[in-house]
């Protein structure tokens, strides 16, 4: 059975995979990759047959717990025969070994997935990117937890997600990460470069800042506010739900930051020195919350990432000495109310769903919901739910059903205006 109707050939609803344990090996100069990939799951419904998704990477050798499995393999899908049928909730182990020149996939979206910089690595891996660095069930709203031990040159810096330790032997440092917290396949990411590494003081979080020597002076300028950053957004959503916050910022210049579970990453163009990328600094932090923990049940409910993430930019704005929140909301519903009103915000489709309307209108959303209720209660919704959800998925239905429980409001219909129809409603004032 597939799973996510955005992303149809990608992911099996047929299975969870409950931990991954990847043991990788890379050689930056030609792009080679080897590994081995080892994944503990359960069957969701009865299956005769694992259908893992695979892209650009061979693998050689299949086991079932200790025994060998026959297999098959497409240039998406690596299907593994079982030698009979699993039954719902029953586990599984599955060790695959495999091998190649890993290269991002084509998409709608473009390219995305395991990319050559030009001296290292980036992965950025939403949605469908994962396969092409190790063999996953790539759904958003298949959340696991992850062990990797990544070895390349030793004149290379490796950053990924959680617990980390490295140890040099014969000119190759081994870099092993751990991420105890659930985390779906587009989030896990490896980042390989030539860095230099500077601790961050965010309070209780482990910070870190990783980036190319040449560019520090830049970096430190443009991520001084991070650890304030922090410390307005936990006021506003909540604790930060990870133990680590890390940043990358690549020599290359990229078109656009990427989150990943723990990780930020920048081009060498977001960091002018100038605070000139000071939003998508605050935007990508607050994925840590919006996406990133409280993750997806399915990709047509992006706007509780992308809208949640933009609005906290409004937030750091109006904390920072810069527009208000509701300035902020003027503006863009300026904008947005000249552009064509054909896309439904809660199930924009596949072709629409990075719009950059998804994300203002998704902004808006939030603050008609702030301006209906006022901000002690709007605070305490976005309190609640980044508890009640933490570390798992939810819907717009459960946003919706949050809003109208902890406000004792009935406020579907205003809601509905926002995210599930095609016009622009009116711009929220503040309720008598």
């Amino acid at each position: 059975m597939t799973g996510d109707p955005y992303t149809p050939q990608s992911g099996d609803e047929n299975l969870r995979i409950d931990h991954y344990d990847l043991t990788l090996d890379y050689k930056v100069s030609t792009n080679r990759l080897s590994g081995t990939a080892v994944l503990h799951g359960h069957a969701v419904a009865a299956t005769r047959a694992l259908s893992l998704d695979l892209t650009g990477l061979r693998a050689s050798r299949v086991r079932l717990g200790a025994a060998a499995a026959e297999f098959r393999q497409s240039d998406r899908k690596l299907r593994i025969s079982l030698p009979q049928a699993l039954a719902p909730g029953a586990p599984f182990s599955v060790t695959i070994a495999y091998a190649g020149a890993p290269r991002p996939r084509r998409s709608r979206w473009g390219t995305i997935g395991w990319e050559e910089l030009e001296d290292g690595v980036i992965v950025a891996s939403q949605p469908t990117g994962a396969p092409t660095w190790f063999p996953c069930n790539d759904l958003p709203s298949d959340k696991a937890t992850y062990a990797l031990t990544f070895t390349t040159e030793s004149a290379y810096t490796v950053v990924a997600g959680g617990a980390t330790s490295s140890s040099t032997r014969g000119g190759k440092t081994t870099w092993t990460f751990r991420r105890d917290v659930p985390t779906p396949t587009y989030l896990a990411t490896v980042q390989i470069g030539r860095y230099v590494s500077r601790p961050v003081a965010l309070g209780g979080v482990q910070g870190e800042l990783h980036y190319p020597r040449a560019l520090e002076s830049r970096v430190q300028a443009d991520f001084a506010d991070l650890p304030a950053m922090m410390t307005v957004f936990e006021e506003a959503f909540g604790p930060y739900p990870l133990p680590d916050y890390r940043v990358v910022v690549t020599e290359d210049e990229l078109e656009i930051p990427l989150e990943a579970q723990g990780v930020g990453i920048f081009g060498s163009n977001h960091a002018d020195g100038a605070g000139g990328s000071e939003r998508l600094v605050a935007h990508e932090l607050a994925h840590q919350w919006f996406g990133n923990s409280v993750g997806l049940s399915s990709w047509r409910d992006i706007w509780l990432n992308e809208g949640f993430a933009c609005y906290a930019e409004w937030i750091w704005s109006e904390h920072s000495g810069g527009p208000s929140a509701h300035e902020k909301a003027l503006t863009h519903y300026g904008r947005l109310a000249v552009l064509a009103q054909d896309i439904v915000i809660d199930e924009p489709g596949p072709d629409l769903m990075f719009d950059d309307r998804i994300y203002k209108r998704g902004a808006l959303a939030l603050h008609a919901v702030r301006m209906a209720v006022g901000d002690e209660i709007f605070f305490r919704i976005l309190h609640e739910w980044t508890a009640r959800f933490r570390l798992s998925t939810a819907t717009t239905a459960d946003y919706v059903a949050l809003v109208e429980e902890v406000a004792a409001l009935p406020l579907a219909g205003l809601l509905r205006a926002w995210v599930h129809e095609p016009e622009l409603p009116a711009f929220p004032v503040v309720a008598a």
